[in-house]
Formats: structure tokens, C-alpha cells, sequence
């Protein structure tokens, strides 16, 4: 063959130790992490855990929360594709120079460190502000249902519950009577006895069988008492709300009324009986997601900033409703970025009495105006004008709100909801494979969903700023 190739050998053997900063391109997003894990971000709370000097040296935390952001960032977060990608991934192993923790470290540190990397949220939000990218002009606030790490297949309604609870117990009582002829048949037989508990078995052991039926019962009992005390829960803030709300109409105020209210609504409360507990994970509950699945979830919350499409505020609840988050998510957003937007933009699942008057209070207060939607519309389904005319001096404040969104300005700021806090939510799920939590218990989802949303942030301010802007951020 005449033409001539490059030289290429495998086998050539390197006469100098290749140069980590030679792998990746410049600006490349494992730079601006790696270079904001070193100069930026503050790990002194994850290093004040450390403080036993004995045993074999642990990982250095920036590799671990190098990997953790990365992975988070990149829609890699199983600990064991951390572990693989260390070895085939030349973005990972540049971030962990050239080491290969195990999976069974990552996993130990994501959860022994879960709080102070769901703190990473709070100062990514910061660095934005830092950068100029927070402007607190106008926000988006949404809800949406994070797949849990448990099957719906694993939970059991209350109903099913109670039957199933004395079906256990006639089982040990059944289990128990055998196990006592069966003891005394070993007073007389030791093989009988070696057959039943075992050659070093002693004649007060119980059987393998029962001792399983006992835990199965003592885990049916938690999870009775788990949706019992929701129900309780449920009815006595139903029922303080109602009872406060009846006393601001007639002008009285007596709190000691209001929580006797509540403790009497919750004695009487019984559950439904379709109320459901899971085994898996008992914080999780069934809901219904956008497809109009219903899923093993929890329900994800989220302000965002219009500017820049920053999350201000992350948070999880364990209840399936939105109305209850209204005033704790922007006070949330408020108190991390230290202001108040000008207008905050809600979905009909905020709307209820209690959120229309918070929503008032709130505008009188700090002057942020709320544009809350009163009613789902279809796909297709427009916005009817504003009536002409005066507001009728009785109408309600569902009523006043409905009108206010009908008006030309309503309209036009109300129209910019889905385009605020939608593609957030689509670039979680796809770009960070956040549509299922790992850990499980709400303290986990939180603290992973929290670490989502500063990835998420931190993905936008390199979008912006780039591996030039951890100078100005570092200063």
C-alpha cells in the first residue's frame, strides 16, 4: 500500500507518567467542578465529622463530593456507576485523580454527609446571586412526584390492614400451641428436640416460623399506628383551622379553644380504610403523578426564578396535595435569597381559602403580588377577558382572584408559569435522571432532592459563567 498512516502503536510504553490536566478539554464542566469543589465551596462541615484518628485512612472528601456533584450533574448518580465510571469514564477519573472508590464508600458518604450536601443548594443559590443570575423579579412555584425507592406493590390500605393483623395473631396463637407439644415431646426425644430447635438449641427457644410471624406482626402494628396517628394528625389541623378561622369571623381570639378543638376532632378521627402504609419506605405515599399514574412518590417542591431558571427554594412533602406549601415554600425562598418577589406565580393546586388570604397578607406585608390560577384548564382552553365594571363589593377572594387573572396583566403574567418552573422540572428528570429518589425516608429525599436542585443550579451557572467565573466567585 503506498499510502502512509500515522504512526499508531498500542503497545508503545510511555517514557513520562501521563499528566491528569492532559485528559479533558478546556471547559470542560469536570473543570469548573473540580476547580469549585477546591476553591469555592466550603467543606468544613463535612471535615469537622472526621474526628477519629484511629483506623485506615477514609477518601479525601473533595474527591467524594467531586464525584457526588459530577455524577448528580450528569445524570450519574448510583454509587455503583460512580464506581464504573471511575475506571471507564475520563471525566470521573480525572475528578478522582486517577483513584476508584467502591461503591459501598460513595454510599456511605452520600448518606453519613446527606445534610451538608443538600447545604450545597443554599450556596449554589448564592454563587448565582453572587454572579447576577437572581433577580427575585418574578417566580414560579410547583410541585412534582419524585418516584420513590419503594414498590406501590409493597404498601397495605388500613382495612387490610386490621384483617390481616388478626389473621398474624391467630397464627402465633396457632404456632404457639404447636411449639408448647412440640416441647414437651422433646422432654422425651432429643432428636425431636435437635429437629425442632436446632442441635444447640435450648427447650425456651421458639421456632424460626414463629419468630418470623412475630416481626411480620410487629411491622403490620407500626404501620397501623402510623396511618392512625396521620388521621389524628389530619383532623386536629382540619379541625384548629376551622375553629380559628370561625373566631376571626367573630372577631374573638382564643387559642386555648382552638387546640382543644383539635385534640377533640383527633380522638374521634378514624382512618379510611384505603388509607395505605408502605414497608419499604413508611414516608412515602401513593400519588398521583402528571400521566395520572398512581406511584410510589413524594412530592418535590421548588421556586424558581424567572431570569435565569435558578431553583431559590427546594423542598419535599410526604402529602400529595400542593395547597399546604404555598406559604412555607416562598417563605423559604425569601429567607435564602434575602428578598421578596415581586410577583409569584402558583397553579390551581395552591388554591384554597387559606392560601387566598395568605396570598392578600402577603402583598400588604412585602408587596409581592400572587397570580394564583382558581381553576385546572384544558390544553387548548383560554383564559376568558376580564368583566367590565367595578368589583362587587361581596365577592369572595377566590372570586376577586379569578377576576384578576382574567385582566390583561393577569393574563400576561400567569402566561409565563410553564415557561418559568416546567423545563426545570424536564431538565431534572432527563439531563439528571432525577425522576427516582436512591434513598429512602423523607430526610433522605429531601437531602437528594435539595443536592438535585444545586446541581441543577451549579449547571446553570457554568452555562453562564463558565470555568472563567470561579475566580469571581472564589473572591
Amino acid at each position: 500500500m503506498d499510502k502512509t498512516f500515522r504512526t499508531f502503536d498500542p503497545h508503545q510504553v510511555l517514557l513520562l507518567p501521563p499528566s491528569l490536566d492532559d485528559w479533558l478539554p478546556e471547559g470542560h464542566l469536570a473543570r469548573f467542578v473540580a476547580d469549585l469543589v477546591d476553591e469555592v465551596l466550603n467543606l468544613s462541615p463535612i471535615l469537622a465529622d472526621y474526628t477519629e484518628k484511629r483506623g485506615y485512612p477514609p477518601y479525601d472528601p473533595r474527591l467524594m463530593v467531586r464525584l457526588l456533584i459530577y455524577g448528580y450533574t450528569t445524570s450519574v448518580r448510583s454509587s455503583r456507576a460512580i464506581e464504573r465510571k471511575c475506571s471507564d469514564d475520563v471525566a470521573f477519573r480525572f475528578l478522582a485523580a486517577d483513584q476508584a472508590p467502591d461503591f459501598r464508600s460513595i454510599a456511605r458518604f452520600r448518606r453519613r454527609h446527606l445534610d451538608a450536601l443538600g447545604d450545597l443548594f443554599t450556596h449554589s443559590l448564592h454563587l448565582a446571586t453572587k454572579l447576577g443570575m437572581v433577580k427575585m423579579g418574578r417566580v414560579a412555584l410547583d410541585g412534582t412526584k419524585l418516584e420513590a425507592n419503594a414498590s406501590k406493590h409493597k404498601a397495605m390500605s388500613y382495612g387490610r390492614l386490621v384483617d390481616k393483623e388478626e389473621q398474624v395473631e391467630a397464627e402465633i396463637a396457632a404456632l404457639e400451641a404447636k411449639a408448647a407439644a412440640l416441647l414437651a415431646d422433646a422432654e422425651a426425644t432429643d432428636e425431636a428436640e435437635d429437629a425442632t430447635f436446632g442441635v444447640d438449641g435450648k427447650d425456651m427457644d421458639l421456632p424460626a416460623e414463629l419468630d418470623r410471624r412475630e416481626k411480620r406482626l410487629a411491622r403490620l402494628q407500626a404501620a397501623r399506628a402510623q396511618i392512625e396517628a396521620e388521621a389524628a394528625d389530619k383532623a386536629r389541623r382540619h379541625a384548629e383551622d376551622k375553629e380559628r378561622r370561625r373566631r376571626q369571623r367573630t372577631g374573638t381570639s382564643d387559642q386555648q379553644a382552638v387546640t382543644d378543638a383539635g385534640e377533640a376532632a383527633a380522638a374521634k378521627a378514624r382512618p379510611k380504610p384505603k388509607a395505605q402504609a408502605n414497608f419499604t419506605d413508611p414516608d412515602s405515599r401513593i400519588m398521583k403523578n402528571s400521566d395520572g399514574a398512581y406511584i410510589q412518590a413524594y412530592n418535590a417542591q421548588a421556586v424558581v426564578d424567572e431570569a435565569h431558571q435558578v431553583i431559590t427554594a427546594a423542598d419535599v412533602m410526604t402529602n400529595a396535595s400542593d395547597a399546604l406549601n404555598y406559604t412555607t415554600m416562598l417563605d423559604q425562598s425569601a429567607q435564602n435569597t434575602g428578598r421578596h418577589p415581586k410577583q409569584a406565580l402558583v397553579d390551581a393546586g395552591y388554591c384554597s381559602e387559606t392560601n387566598l388570604e395568605a396570598a392578600r397578607e402577603r402583598q400588604l406585608a412585602c408587596g409581592a403580588d400572587t397570580f394564583m390560577a382558581t381553576g385546572r384548564l384544558g390544553h387548548d382552553e383560554q383564559v376568558q377577558p376580564a368583566p367590565r365594571g367595578r368589583i362587587p363589593k361581596d365577592a369572595t377572594l377566590k372570586e376577586r382572584m379569578a377576576r384578576k387573572l382574567r385582566t390583561k396583566p393577569g393574563r400576561k403574567a400567569y402566561s409565563r408559569r410553564k415557561a418559568i418552573v416546567e423545563p426545570v422540572f424536564g431538565q431534572i428528570m432527563t439531563c439528571q435522571n432525577g425522576r427516582q429518589l436512591l434513598l429512602r425516608g423523607e430526610d433522605g429525599a429531601r437531602g437528594e432532592w435539595r443536592l438535585l436542585a444545586a446541581c441543577h443550579n451549579l449547571r446553570k451557572i457554568f452555562r453562564h459563567a463558565g470555568t472563567a467565573g470561579i475566580g469571581a466567585l472564589a473572591g
